[in-house]
């Protein structure tokens, strides 16, 4: 590549990245975070609801910390298509719920065996292996509870996201599909087309899902849904591939967890298959791509081309 072009390419990224900035979607982030909480701690069992232990459990490490990226991704998915904020700010918090089972999960001793998690000492840890696995069970039972709650929005498109979800998190190009090929394949040489079904299946999916899930509580066209789809894909594998780069980049006391252990554990990672500078080009054409599918929407779609920006910068 020739000097002009590389500072031709240089000024087209700075524009893109450009669209909102880092302090404003940290502070929009913060704001719906907050919201979000607020209809978590209405959804969760107080924690001295008998039996008192498991909803002790539930509650710690949901308010353990965390960005909530998938609730509002889900919620900014449905503000853009007009969606009601409140029903999806409850669709959003299910959509938490499940996320923090996976944690609970993952960092059981027979999965990742993590002792630590956004700083405090994973569920585990804190409460036994036994609580742990059923407070993480719990968690993903009481998602699909408020899912399918009465109310708003109409019982199609509850099912409809029911479906989306349980296929998200499943064995088919799911979550637990993912994380089993990620387990199986520890130590081994990996191609990039496995490398790309793990990172999608256990990490893209589910993201994928929460920004189609808040389109799909709106009357949404098939232009739009496939639009946001695309989005979702993007984020969702970019998402995967800086949380790789910050294992080997990032420090525990930023993260709230061990760094190094995908090396230590022989992980499939991109920094290992395909290098740390190559890594990081291919999460910010991931991002660039998202937030060019967006276009037709002009300065309505700023905000989710913005936390797809605010992924590339993120230290945690």
């Amino acid at each position: 590549m020739s000097g002009g072009e590389r500072e031709r390419e240089s000024a087209a990224k700075q524009r893109t990245l450009n669209t909102v900035s880092t302090e404003t979607i940290q502070q929009y982030l913060e704001t719906v975070r907050v919201d979000i909480d607020k209809e978590l701690d209405r959804l969760l069992p107080t924690a001295d609801h008998f039996p008192p232990s498991i909803h002790q459990a539930m509650r710690y490490s949901v308010f353990a910390g965390g960005k909530r990226l998938r609730p509002i991704l889900c919620l900014e998915a449905g503000r853009l298509l007009g969606g009601d904020e409140r029903t999806l700010v409850r669709l959003g918090s299910a959509l938490e719920l499940i996320h923090t089972y996976s944690l609970i999960h993952d960092d059981l001793p027979a999965l990742d065996n993590d002792n630590l998690r956004r700083g405090k000492p994973t569920s585990h840890r804190a409460f036994g292996e036994s609580t742990a696995i059923l407070a993480g069970d719990a968690l993903l039972t009481l998602a699909f509870e408020v899912l399918s709650s009465p109310g708003p929005p109409p019982e199609a498109c509850k099912l409809r996201v029911i479906h989306e979800l349980a296929h998200a998190i499943g064995t088919e190009r799911g979550m637990i599909g993912g994380q089993v090929i990620d387990l199986q394949m520890a130590g081994q040489r990996v191609d990039n087309c496995t490398l790309e079904y793990i990172h999608s299946a256990k990490t893209g999916a589910f993201i994928r899902a929460a920004v189609r899930s808040g389109a799909l509580y709106t009357q949404v066209g098939k232009e739009d849904l496939a639009r946001l789809t695309t989005y979702g894909e993007k984020v969702g594998l970019a998402f995967q591939i800086v949380d790789d780069l910050l294992d080997v980049l990032g420090t525990q006391e930023s993260l709230g967890k061990r760094v190094g252990k995908d090396d230590q554990q022989h992980k499939a990672t991109y920094p290992a298959i395909h290098g740390i500078e190559e890594s990081q080009r291919m999460a910010f054409q991931l991002v660039e791509e998202a937030c060019e599918v967006l276009g037709p929407y002009g300065d309505r779609a700023h905000t989710l081309q913005g936390i797809a920006q605010y992924l590339l910068v993120r230290k945690n």
